[in-house]
């Protein structure tokens, strides 16, 4: 396999943006990732790797890359022949759509690809339509089985499984999860509220974020009531957006790219599924996590800055354990303790995460990939990180059972 670079990222503002189309979001993160590759056009692209989980919703159920793309190739933009490849794996769609692109580079078939992944979820229109969605990350074919499932579990982790019409299923099963930690780990509310308060503070100094206000704990914790133990604060809002993300070979770098820049380099990206049926048993991040460990040959002590994929604050607490950051069982008070903060030992989600940042499904884990890169190229302005050199995107999505349906784990190392 050939190594692979980074050549461009770019992200458009993470936000409810009812009168910008999936077209509108496109040309956006299209010619902001051309624009910081220093290309001024993208004849050179051989592959297109095109992150959607929604715009069936909108009326356009195949072709989606083919179509959102048009414009770019009628105005001789972007390349006519080049394929497109719709990708969805739920809300790892980014991080699938990056591995496809980084294959395409790294075996040798093209020299420079995109990925790029753009989404609208906000339906003012049809609310209904927005719980659809979502529901879409979990077994509609056979239902039954994950509600036997999640109800015979429920007692495990000390409370019951009772989803409302008029809230997102998977945070009632991710709210099992998160249960089942507190009762054996003795993981708090407050700890999952120090996550969140400081995801907000990274977030304040994010010009992409949705979310751009500072909390503190005590402010998280009296938010509104989503589900026990989650306050509002504690969860992804309902975003759109689109992120991008241009890869090249080495020939291709050294011939076109860097523009004075710190190359990064993708040390390894894997993918893997989840199947998990209880709480306690390991998770898919661990897996997918012991893997790119042993490609990138680093271990989780030479990770300087991570983006994981924070859905929920105790999402981030479960992640930090599962990637190595600290201890089982000791995700919350390592939050606690300021290490994941910005100037800690290892600091988690500088872009405000999922939490803060938003979460546009398809393009969140390339927004991971467009804030690790900033990082390592010393670009991320009052979010950086002294000295980074070593970054990993966690991005997950689904559910079976009690695990993440798809995990995908990249880590990119900077010159």
């Amino acid at each position: 396999m050939r190594d692979v670079h980074v050549l461009g990222t770019a992200t458009t503002p993470f936000a409810r943006w009812p009168d910008s189309s999936h077209l509108d979001l496109t040309r956006q993160a299209v010619l902001s990732v051309l624009a910081d590759a220093g290309l001024d056009e993208g004849s050179a692209i051989g592959s297109v790797h095109f992150g959607n989980c929604a715009m069936h919703l909108f009326g356009q159920p195949n072709i989606r890359g083919q179509v959102a793309l048009l414009p770019l190739v009628q105005e001789g933009r972007f390349p006519a022949q080049a394929p497109i490849v719709n990708v969805e794996a739920g809300c790892a769609t980014g991080g699938v759509a990056f591995h496809g692109a980084w294959m395409a580079v790294a075996s040798g078939h093209v020299e420079l690809a995109l990925a790029v992944g753009v989404e609208k979820t906000f339906i003012p229109s049809a609310p209904q339509k927005m719980l659809e969605l979502f529901d879409g990350g979990l077994d509609q074919l056979r239902p039954q089985t994950w509600r036997a499932l999640y109800a015979e579990q429920a007692p495990l982790c000390g409370t019951t499984f009772a989803p409302r019409p008029d809230r997102i299923t998977i945070l009632d099963a991710t709210a099992l999860n998160a249960a089942w930690h507190m009762k054996r780990y003795g993981t708090s509310a407050r700890q999952l509220a120090v996550v969140s308060s400081k995801n907000h503070a990274n977030g304040a100094k994010n010009p992409n974020a949705q979310y751009r206000s500072e909390m503190s704990v005590e402010q998280v914790l009296a938010d509104k009531a989503v589900i026990g133990p989650f306050t509002r604060a504690m969860c992804a809002p309902i975003s759109d957006g689109a992120a991008a993300v241009l890869v090249c070979s080495a020939d291709f770098l050294k011939r076109h790219g860097g523009r004075g820049r710190r190359p990064v380099q993708v040390a390894a990206t894997v993918l893997a599924n989840g199947t998990r049926q209880r709480p306690d048993e390991p998770s898919v991040t661990k897996f997918a996590a012991t893997k790119v460990y042993g490609l990138a040959k680093l271990a989780p002590n030479d990770i300087d800055v991570a983006e994981v994929h924070d859905a929920t604050a105790f999402a981030e607490v479960a992640i930090t354990e599962d990637l190595g950051f600290c201890a089982e069982g000791q995700g919350g008070a390592w939050a606690e303790s300021g290490a994941s903060a910005l100037g800690g030992a290892r600091p988690i989600n500088t872009s405000g995460g999922l939490e803060s940042k938003g979460h546009p499904l398809a393009a969140s884990g390339l927004a991971m990939i467009h804030e690790v890169t900033l990082q390592l190229r010393g670009e991320a302005g009052a979010r950086q990180v002294k000295g980074a050199s070593v970054g990993l995107a966690h991005n997950a999505g689904g559910l079976i059972g009690f695990d993440e349906a798809m995990c995908s784990v990249s880590v990119l190392r900077g010159g």
